[in-house]
């Protein structure tokens, strides 16, 4: 594990923290699910490229994804 996924790891899970809380104070399911996720997988991917694709990916579906 190098410094830049280590770095990554805790950007993706301090949005996916943000995420959380915002789903659980709205009660919306979508922020929830992805804010959990972002917290969880840093600590299952450990190389840069698939870390930011899987980590842009669940930033942005809240977005385009609202129940």
């Amino acid at each position: 594990m190098d410094a830049s996924a280590l770095f990554l790891g805790v950007l993706f899970s301090s949005i996916g923290l943000g995420f959380f809380i915002y789903g659980r104070k709205q009660q919306k399911p979508v922020p929830l699910v992805c804010g959990l996720a972002l917290m969880i997988y840093p600590y299952f991917v450990s190389t840069t490229l698939p870390l930011v694709a899987i980590g842009a990916i669940l930033t942005a579906l809240p977005y385009f994804v609202r129940l």
